[in-house]
């Protein structure tokens, strides 16, 4: 179920990252095209989550920030501070609470 997080924070992350790249980067218009296949990817992996539409938005919170914090290390190429490591563990650890919750 975890993994299932983090594959839909990658589908937002690219089909967002994309269309910065057109805006901010003057690439390819054709990126658009990509990007709108990996948000309509990233919409209907979020209907593969069990729980209520509201809890899976607010746990999957917590797997997003992770995800962003290593796209920031791996396609940015910047280095990841301990405060970004301290608020990615609070934030899995706020995801956990909420996904893991007794009766789920």
């Amino acid at each position: 179920m975890a993994s299932l997080f983090f594959v839909t924070a990658l589908a937002e992350i690219v089909g967002c990252y994309l269309p910065w790249l057109v805006i901010k980067q003057d690439k390819s218009a054709w990126l658009l095209l990509p990007a709108a296949a990996s948000l309509a990817v990233f919409a209907w992996l979020l209907t593969l989550h069990p729980a209520a539409a509201g809890r899976t938005y607010a746990a999957y919170g917590g797997a997003y920030i992770s995800v962003a914090l290593l796209w920031l290390r791996l396609v940015d190429g910047l280095p990841l501070s301990r405060f970004d490591a301290i608020g990615a563990v609070l934030a899995l650890a706020g995801m956990a609470v909420i996904a893991l919750q007794p009766g789920r």
